[in-house]
């Protein structure tokens, strides 16, 4: 009984493990999927565009460095969609409903770039 559970543990232990990508890691696998594409498509100028890509997050990427710029991003889309809010605002108060519909739609736009961002690790 007492092997079992060792084997359990060790296994859980092993899959946890290679579950526990960091951030850097998972974006150089997201490239190398989008090399992979592009590959198919015969797509020279993407290739490389995605290889230096790639080698930039080879030398440079951290986790806390991603972290850093997901949260700045965040913070730049929740400025806009206030940016946005207020021309909204202001075509109300001027009753133009072509702007209206202009700034509504811009509004609805920003808001569900920042769920995407929200919803992305980095």
């Amino acid at each position: 009984m007492k092997y079992r559970i060792a084997l359990a543990m060790s296994l859980f232990a092993l899959s946890a493990g290679s579950y526990a990508n960091s951030l850097c890691q998972e974006k150089e696998q997201d490239i190398q999927r989008e090399i992979s594409y592009a590959e198919k498509h015969n797509n020279h100028s993407r290739i490389n565009g995605l290889n230096k890509a790639l080698s930039e997050v080879r030398a440079n990427c951290t986790d806390s460095k991603l972290r850093a710029n997901h949260q700045k991003k965040i913070a730049e889309q929740k400025n806009e969609i206030a940016e946005r809010q207020r021309d909204l605002a202001e075509a109300k108060q001027k009753g133009d409903a072509d702007k209206i519909a202009k700034r509504e739609r811009k509004l609805a736009e920003a808001q569900k770039e920042l769920k995407e961002l929200e919803t992305r690790d980095y």
